[in-house]
């Protein structure tokens, strides 16, 4: 991450990140613990309850009859649609959290973030004139331009090619190194990349997975990680 891009600090970092309870026939009793500062990939199949468990780590309202304690801290969130705002521009749309709550953006600083997403020279365009790739990149700087303790992504990447989800999966985890990031996903190839902590979520309940050797990101072609894939596939329509 660029300097610019900023962290959180040590308490912020440090304080327990936490949902303990269940929802009557979504998914069993489950404690969900993130580890500060690093990666967890929640991994499901569709409906299972990935993104009720984000929503409650966010605040949001989840719709369902959720019977249990969460404990959290202020959460940037990245959802599958960039939300961009068509009439701003990509600089504007990157600063939009501090226009939201009455406050000046730091030119510079959103100036060092459109250029660690690999934007620079796009600043004036309309999110009509970006490709769908361009548009996640800047959902991706205005995610980091909130400097949250706890970033929650929820399948961001789902809608993107396959050369783009590698790109912009590594891209983000660089650029979100040193903070609390739920990473909510169907994918195993993308939990075995991406993951410092790989939990699988089944109506019956919640379970880790070992994660590949190495940092995160790790190459899609490792073997460690093909391994990891395919045993996640495996578990997955089991």
């Amino acid at each position: 991450m660029t300097a610019a891009a900023g962290t959180p600090g040590e308490d912020a970092r440090a304080r327990p990140i936490r949902v303990a309870g269940e929802v009557p026939g979504l998914f069993a009793p489950l404690t969900l613990d993130l580890v500060p500062g690093r990666v967890t990939c929640l991994l499901g199949a569709s409906g299972v309850g990935k993104s009720t468990l984000l929503r409650l780590l966010a605040g949001l309202p989840t719709g369902v009859d959720f019977r249990g304690t969460v404990e959290t801290a202020p959460a940037a969130l990245m959802g599958q649609d960039a939300g961009l705002f068509p009439w701003l521009t990509l600089r504007e749309n990157v600063g939009l959290g501090a226009r939201l709550r009455g406050e000046r953006a730091d030119p510079a600083r959103i100036a060092a973030l459109i250029a660690a997403v690999g934007l620079e020279g796009f600043e004036a365009r309309l999110p009509a004139n970006l490709s769908g790739g361009q548009r996640q990149r800047v959902a991706l700087a205005r995610t980091l331009a909130e400097d949250r303790p706890l970033v929650l992504l929820d399948e961001p990447f789902s809608a993107l090619d396959a050369r783009l989800r590698l790109d912009i999966g590594a891209m983000a985890v660089r650029l979100l190194a040193g903070r609390t990031v739920l990473i909510v996903t169907h994918d195993p190839a993308e939990a075995a990349r991406l993951g410092d902590r790989i939990l699988v979520l089944t109506p019956a309940g919640l379970t880790a997975h070992p994660a590949p050797a190495g940092p995160v990101p790790r190459p899609h072609d490792a073997p460690g990680v093909l391994a990891a894939q395919a045993a996640l596939t495996d578990r997955l329509i089991a």
